[in-house]
């Protein structure tokens, strides 16, 4: 059931937690070609909304502080900055291996690691001065939430019940845990990148 007896309420939730995400990563980025997110979003959320927003976006915050300092994920991290340089292998391999990370099992910390994936991703094509593709991909991972995550949300009690489990998230990073929607990108996406990078070579 959705958050405040709304069926439209989780929807503009998770809309507006992965633009949260997103301008949080790109926040730090030295330039002024940033696009705005802010027009992919609905405007009108109530104060619970609002409320259920910022405490979500907190949660995965965290867990993006935590991972920083997680082998795996600094690996994760390389492989994202090396999707801007390798012609061919922007955004695409992105969305191929997603669809693959939720093929079998969604889960709130998968999600969580999707939207810090897409922010980190979202930094890289600014660097990469491909400003206007930004706008295009956050439109594809609001796509993709829509069609494949949020009838997983509401089936799962909504927003206000990824609390717990968000909160715990960094306390299994911490402990070492293995983050497997972490690995699954990494492994993905450094399979896609090496592929791309041998055909490029032969060509």
């Amino acid at each position: 059931m959705g958050c405040g007896g709304n069926s439209l309420s989780d929807e503009r939730i998770g809309e507006a937690v992965l633009k949260e995400v997103m301008e949080e990563e790109l926040r730090d980025v030295a330039t002024e070609d940033v696009p705005s997110l802010s027009p992919l979003v609905h405007q009108d959320q109530s104060d619970q909304e609002k409320m259920i927003v910022e405490q979500c976006a907190k949660l995965i915050k965290a867990i993006g502080d935590k991972l920083r300092d997680d082998v795996e994920f600094k690996q994760f991290n390389d492989t994202i900055d090396n999707l801007a340089r390798i012609p061919g292998c922007k955004w695409d391999k992105f969305k191929q291996v997603t669809h693959k990370v939720f093929e079998d099992l969604i889960t709130w910390e998968r999600i969580a690691v999707l939207f810090l994936a897409a922010g980190r991703l979202a930094v890289r094509l600014v660097e990469a001065r491909l400003p206007q593709t930004v706008l295009e991909f956050a439109k594809w991972v609001m796509d993709f939430f829509r069609r494949r995550l949020l009838g997983w949300i509401r089936d799962h009690g909504g927003w206000i019940s990824s609390f717990s489990e968000l909160a715990a998230a960094p306390l299994r990073a911490a402990s070492r845990g293995p983050v497997y929607g972490v690995l699954l990108f990494v492994a993905g996406l450094t399979l896609g990148c090496l592929l791309t990078r041998r055909l490029i070579q032969h060509e």
